[in-house]
């Protein structure tokens, strides 16, 4: 036998009937905060400030991201050869 219930109410209605609590509030602080880092980092995403910060890891950093760049591009694991 197969029975089916089709309730229709708000997130609200369900949340109270569930007794879950109400975190619209939480919610709202949390996205008010995350849009004010993020505007206050925008500059920081900008092309030129990004390769100028990447740059200045010096040459190991390079070395490094081309061998995972290298792995990747093989489909090889990170396996190291030393025992």
């Amino acid at each position: 036998m197969k029975v089916n219930i089709n309730i229709e109410c708000t997130p609200e209605e369900a949340r109270t009937f569930m007794g879950l609590p109400d975190v619209t509030g939480l919610n709202a602080q949390l996205v008010e905060e995350m849009g004010k880092r993020m505007s206050n980092n925008m500059d920081a995403m900008e092309p030129e400030t990004l390769m100028r910060s990447w740059m200045t890891m010096g040459g190991e950093w390079q070395k490094h991201v081309m061998g995972l760049m290298g792995q990747a591009a093989a489909g090889g694991s990170a396996k190291s050869d030393k025992s």
